[in-house]
């Protein structure tokens, strides 16, 4: 078969991310002191970042009640963080499975997935340490996601991923160096931004490749399908349940938080690093624009 300059160029990159992996990588089970005792007093995010933060049910809790709501909100986040990684994974697979495995780019593919076990392990592990749930999405959503491995495909397929791994990594970076935060909670976080950069690259240079080899009807499908994977992602970072952890009944909970203009801000935050570049891209348009202002990752 022979290589385009396309092929070389992906080689190129495949081949560096390789080289990154070897040199720097975590084993969460020996990296993270999981015995060590959780600080009293500390928080799990930042009180801004909470869906709740501003609203009249929020001024209604005591701050341990406002610090217990924080707890559950990052078990939801990072048990979400575990549903999007096994979903990712499935389309890595279904990358490979097509693929030539003697190109650096599918070893590359295969190299990720590795570390997504890992990742996915290590969110599981700090739910269980701090004694919350595994939260997760709602079943309704659980049940439909698993389409999207059948339906995805193309440059959507990677922007899909790169908007769950993007929001992620925007919050995740916010807190790992702040001292008010969980020492578990920061080095869980640190772990995954140092390791989510190379699947950003990866993700990233995908999406550029595969825009060039669309047609005019496969732009339609493409900017839906990413700007409706995205709705869901947005929607399922706090599952409705955290609520009944500081006695709030999960409908009153999520729909202030729908409503709250500060959790809305958090959801354009995490999104400013991501947005410019599915715009770049072409990514970001009809049909999809009611679905990508739902999400708050645009504005109204």
């Amino acid at each position: 078969m022979t290589r385009t300059l396309d092929d070389a160029g992906r080689e190129k990159t495949a081949d560096r991310l390789l080289k990154s992996s070897a040199n720097k990588f975590y084993d969460p089970e020996v990296d993270i002191d999981w015995d060590a005792p959780l600080v009293e007093g500390k928080r799990y995010i930042p009180e801004h970042r909470s869906s709740l933060y501003g609203t009249e049910l929020w001024e209604k809790l005591t701050p341990q009640q406002r610090i217990e709501l924080g707890k559950h909100e990052i078990a939801s986040v990072a048990t979400n963080g575990l549903w999007f990684e096994v979903i990712l994974m499935q389309l890595l697979l279904k990358e490979v499975y097509d693929a030539d495995p003697t190109t650096r780019h599918a070893q590359y593919a295969l190299t990720e997935i590795a570390d997504e076990c890992r990742h996915s392990t290590m969110f599981a592990r700090m739910a269980e340490r701090i004694g919350c749930p595994a939260y997760g999405p709602v079943k309704w959503r659980h049940k439909l996601s698993k389409i999207l491995p059948v339906i995805g495909y193309g440059p959507a397929l990677y922007g899909s991923i790169l908007v769950a791994e993007e929001i992620l990594d925007r919050l995740q970076r916010e807190q790992m160096n702040d001292p008010e935060i969980q020492p578990l909670v920061r080095m869980v976080n640190r772990i995954h931004v140092l390791e989510e950069a190379r699947h950003v690259t990866f993700a990233r240079e995908e999406v550029m490749r595969r825009v060039k080899t669309l047609s005019k009807a496969e732009w339609i499908y493409q900017r839906w399908l990413i700007a409706y994977v995205s709705w869901h992602i947005t929607r399922s970072l706090i599952n409705p349940h955290v609520y009944k952890a500081v006695g709030i009944r999960p409908r009153d909970g999520y729909q202030a938080a729908l409503n709250n203009p500060n959790w809305q801000e958090t959801i354009r935050y995490s999104g400013e690093r991501i947005m410019p570049f599915l715009e770049e891209a072409g990514l970001v348009g009809a049909p999809g624009m009611h679905l990508w202002r739902s999400s708050f990752l645009l504005p109204r």
